[in-house]
């Protein structure tokens, strides 16, 4: 009995394995729009699928950086400016790619533009901090999405929606992670709403990795112009050396940062051009192992591990 058992799992795994290796065939009459171009996985992503075949048109914040990957690719490569919290400047975009694809629509639609805000203390922000993180990664992805949404549905195409680790897990304060949190829920109701029109939908958490999104000195020179206009009482409720504290404790974590832009761009590729597209992706080797598992663990061992991470306040009780 055990060896039949057995038997059933492996040809089981075996065929769930041939299942996910199966592709879409004549990529290169496909049409693939991707925000977020100027640097990171948006930039990978591009280069990527215009080296496969794909007509790429990549959606550029920066004149600078459209010209740079242009150089960089085929002729097949479009750029467009793109400043996805501008609703005019999506309007406009959205009409000039229905102009470029035409009556086969849109296979893939890549949100991937995203930016980290303020990550800090609750007790250090106020709501301009939580407001422009929250517009560019979860209204601007929502704007994008609404607008090119008829497209990909002429295409029975493709939605990647790119999350983060940030959007299980809330592992600091500020903007990001709510917005990350939402990006979630609207990528689920989405990929519901869209299965009747044969539409997947995906969405990728990608773990730490070591992109300009999370450059450490950017990050600590926000927090740094944040403390100087913080009230005397937090300022001894956490005490004068607190964010350097914070900085060493953080670089016993180094090890937890991925390098290799390309583990999220392979989930994009498969995302992309696997007949049966994976709902959910979590790329890193940290989102696999610790991030996604400890999202499924009570909050009370969430706390006691995240917890660890904290400093130790000055004076919590001085007011």
């Amino acid at each position: 009995m055990f060896f039949w058992v057995l038997a059933l799992l492996i040809l089981c795994g075996f065929l769930w394995n041939y299942k996910r290796q199966l592709k879409i065939a004549d990529i290169t009459d496909k049409y693939v729009f991707i925000t977020g171009c100027d640097t990171g996985f948006g930039n990978l992503a591009a280069k990527t699928f215009d080296k496969k075949g794909f007509h790429v048109i990549a959606a550029c914040l920066t004149e600078s950086e459209s010209t740079a990957l242009k150089a960089e690719t085929s002729e097949r490569l479009h750029t467009v400016l793109l400043d996805v919290t501008d609703p005019e400047n999506v309007k406009r975009t959205a009409q000039w790619v229905k102009n470029q694809v035409g009556e086969k629509g849109l296979w893939g639609l890549i949100n991937n533009a995203g930016i980290l805000g303020v990550l800090a203390p609750t007790d250090w922000l106020t709501v301009e901090d939580y407001r422009e993180p929250i517009e560019v990664n979860l209204f601007g992805l929502i704007n994008v999405t609404l607008n090119l949404l008829p497209l990909v549905k002429k295409a029975q195409g493709r939605i990647i929606n790119v999350s983060s680790i940030g959007g299980r897990l809330a592992f600091s304060g500020g903007g990001y992670t709510p917005s990350k949190y939402a990006v979630e829920g609207f990528n689920d109701s989405l990929r519901r709403d869209m299965k009747a029109f044969g539409v997947h939908v995906s969405c990728i958490e990608p773990g730490l990795f070591k992109t300009g999104l999370s450059d450490p000195i950017k990050a600590t020179e926000k927090k740094r112009a944040i403390w100087k206009h913080l009230s005397p009482d937090i300022k001894q409720q956490y005490g004068e050396g607190y964010i350097e504290k914070s900085l060493d404790k953080l670089k016993g974590t180094n090890s937890f940062v991925n390098v290799d832009l390309s583990l999220v761009v392979e989930c994009m590729d498969h995302a992309l051009t696997s007949l049966f597209p994976k709902t959910h992706y979590a790329a890193g080797r940290d989102a696999k192992t610790f991030w996604i598992p400890l999202s499924h663990m009570p909050a009370v061992l969430q706390d006691f591990l995240l917890l660890k991470q904290k400093i130790e306040l000055a004076n919590p009780k001085a007011v």
